[in-house]
């Protein structure tokens, strides 16, 4: 007899309830979930700050490396690294302090197979890193993931994954076309060059 999985860690379980709902036990979530992963706001902020603030600054200081092993737990890590920090850290610099850690565990995962059996929502959120990275090469595999999803999600997932598809795709015309996001760069302190102060004036701008 195939000996069960030891059980996922709870502060893991929470980061995934929390953002995910059941979505990992359905393929995608039941509930509408676009306002909380996408909309913002000092209230939701607060909310995420307050009970998952000391995780994300463990996760972005290099901790919760046990959290690396399974594909739960990685996904998780990914989510503190990735998402919750916009939140905690919204405006600062800091916002992106946990960007490559979330790209390279994201890699891995898909290079090793860790994460051939993780449900749709889990894969979208395990390949936005890559949408979030000023880096080309990046950018490509992020759009090569949402294709595939896309090419192979039941019909009920057509029309959702589509959109992330094309969300991949400006992020990655985005950073062809200036090797950043322009949108960063008053929280990172760089100076906009004449070309991206006009794109800044009315382009597309996705959050952080």
């Amino acid at each position: 007899m195939k000996t069960p999985p030891p059980p996922t860690p709870a502060s893991a379980q929470d980061v995934l309830d929390f953002w995910l709902g059941d979505g990992l036990q359905h393929g995608w979530c039941s509930d509408k979930r676009d306002e909380l992963w996408f909309g913002g706001g000092a209230a939701l902020d607060g909310q995420i700050r307050e009970r998952f603030g000391a995780l994300v600054e463990t996760a972005v200081d290099g901790g919760l490396a046990d959290w690396e092993a399974r594909i739960d737990t990685r996904l998780a890590l990914v989510l503190l690294l990735d998402q919750f920090t916009r939140n905690v850290h919204r405006g600062q610099a800091r916002a992106f302090a946990g960007d490559a850690r979330a790209q390279r565990l994201s890699l891995q995962a898909h290079a090793s197979g860790l994460d051939a059996e993780l449900a749709t929502v889990g894969l979208v959120f395990l390949a936005i890193p890559l949408m979030h990275a000023e880096d080309l090469d990046l950018q490509h595999e992020c759009v090569r993931r949402f294709q595939r999803l896309l090419d192979t999600c039941p019909p009920e997932l057509e029309d959702t994954l589509a959109r992330h598809l094309r969300f991949a795709e400006l992020h990655r015309d985005i950073v062809a076309r200036f090797g950043r996001f322009p949108h960063r760069n008053a929280a990172l302190g760089r100076t906009s060059t004449p070309a991206e102060e006009t794109f800044l004036k009315d382009g597309p701008r996705f959050g952080q």
